[in-house]
């Protein structure tokens, strides 16, 4: 019974969650439309991104949080170390590796992505009316929900 219950929501939140994704992956392209023009790639924020909230990772850890190979990583890698926003520091442990953090002109370079798109989704919100800032106020909270929850998988 509570199977059939699930397959029940499941298959009738479905239109729902494909016009979500869709609406979601519109305002997506848009924020990055919105990143000042010939700066980073979208790889290349993602790992700095991801080394601000982590910290020093190693170089395959890095490519394992952002899901991709190591080689494609070590590109990345090596084009953000080229203009001083990441930097390799021996593995406090292992002597063969390296760990990578973001340097402070690296996490300045994120902070000021975030910044652009910030501008432009605030002068889009600031058009809707007070109800409908409302209602994105509670869809936030609610996909943070849906983003911290495991999705059918354990």
């Amino acid at each position: 019974m509570m199977i059939k219950q699930a397959a029940r929501r499941s298959s009738s939140a479905a239109p729902l969650a494909s016009a979500l994704r869709d609406a979601i992956m519109r305002l997506n392209r848009r924020l990055r439309q919105a990143r000042p023009v010939g700066d980073l790639t979208m790889s290349q924020i993602s790992a700095l991104t991801t080394l601000g909230f982590a910290g020093a990772l190693s170089p395959r850890e890095l490519a394992e949080q952002e899901r991709v190979q190591p080689p494609t990583m070590t590109k990345i890698v090596a084009k953000l170390e080229e203009r001083g926003l990441v930097q390799r520091t021996p593995h406090p442990t292992d002597g063969r590796q390296v760990v990578l953090s973001a340097t402070e002109v690296g996490r300045a370079a994120v902070v000021e992505h975030r910044r652009a798109g910030d501008a432009w989704l605030a002068e889009a919100i600031g058009e809707l009316s007070a109800e409908d800032r409302q209602t994105l106020r509670r869809a936030a909270e609610l996909l943070n929900t849906i983003a911290r929850s495991q999705g059918g998988r354990n």
